[in-house]
């Protein structure tokens, strides 16, 4: 995807419909002269809701959508008609989706599912007609409620991109070349860092039909968790991959320090992403004998499953993927 066509946040300015006020009516007909209150209720202000759509990618239709106001409900009138109700305005978002408020920073919603609803902003209720005020010692209530005001309110849509191995390293690590080479993905590669600006996800074709999504993302710097780099725009899309794979390229001059700062950068960033499943892969390990995959070897943290690989040769790759598919789908206790 290209770069421009990639939006991962927006801010909107949205307003929720007001509700329709409670009509102050009373049956007047040449029969009737003073009839009692038939005023009817004020129809419900209209919801702005967000709603997951599996075929969207980006928040990029939504860049010059920079106010979302919503319809108000109708007024109520005489024969105890109900005003009209708003209608609800509905923002399809792809699937990994947060929304926040902006001055709070609280978290509102979160779409995950294709066609899940989650109402961002509720529409205010219509107000009470005076029939519903009409007592024994009240038979002519000339009091109906107004309708509530609806919400308002800067909403900051943020995407993660959803998918179930995230491939980590830094810039210039392979990622990208393994991406096309395991996958029908069209990475953009060439040998200079942050070739990679956006998330770019690819289907990993497994064994009997199977298959898993790989997301190779932006490569990551000393220093990323405090926005160096592309700092925490990288960051943001990893908290959602259920497995991590490490990518350090075979000419590393410290193939452990390298994981270790990676490691550290998620940790400062957000603790919670040290509980996911972490898998290391040694690219471009055509060029290494018997002899220095086994120093290698010895560097590497000894509780993480590692392989050497070359997305050139195709070496390993098959065995990488078995690592990967065992990883995402061990049976936990």
């Amino acid at each position: 995807m290209d770069k421009s066509n990639f939006v991962d946040q927006i801010k909107i300015f949205c307003r929720s419909g007001h509700g329709g006020a409670g009509s102050k009516h009373f049956l007047r007909n040449k029969l009737t002269a003073f009839g009692g209150p038939d005023g009817g209720d004020g129809g419900r202000g209209a919801h702005i809701i967000l709603k997951g759509n599996s075929q969207l990618w980006t928040l990029l239709h939504l860049r010059y959508f920079k106010n979302i106001l919503a319809e108000n409900g109708e007024n109520g009138s005489g024969s105890h008609s109900t005003g009209r109700n708003g209608k609800d305005i509905i923002i399809e978002v792809p699937l990994g989706t947060i929304a926040k408020d902006e001055e709070t920073g609280k978290l509102e919603a979160e779409i995950l599912e294709d066609g899940q609803e989650i109402i961002l902003m509720r529409g205010g209720r219509g107000g009470l007609g005076n029939s519903h005020f009409k007592t024994a010692t009240n038979q002519a209530p000339e009091y109906a409620q107004p309708g509530e005001e609806g919400q308002e309110g800067i909403k900051v849509l943020e995407l993660k991109v959803l998918a179930d191995v995230g491939l980590v390293g830094f810039p210039n690590a392979g990622k990208s070349t393994l991406l096309s080479s395991i996958t029908a993905a069209k990475a953009k590669i060439a040998d200079y860092a942050f070739t990679t600006l956006v998330p770019q996800l690819g289907m990993v074709e497994y064994r009997d039909s199977r298959s898993f999504c790989m997301a190779d993302l932006p490569g990551i710097i000393e220093g990323a968790a405090e926005g160096k780099g592309l700092g925490h725009r990288f960051l943001r899309h990893i908290e959602r991959n259920s497995a991590l794979l490490f990518l350090i390229p075979a000419d590393s001059k410290d193939h452990r320090n390298e994981f270790e700062i990676l490691k550290s950068e998620l940790e400062k960033y957000n603790p919670e992403m040290l509980q996911k499943d972490f898998v290391i892969a040694i690219s471009k390990s055509d060029m290494l004998d018997d002899e220095l995959k086994e120093a290698i070897a010895k560097e590497l943290p000894k509780n993480i499953p590692h392989v050497f690989i070359s997305s050139v040769t195709g070496y390993n790759l098959q065995p990488l993927k078995d690592l990967l598919w065992n990883t995402l789908n061990v049976v936990r206790p």
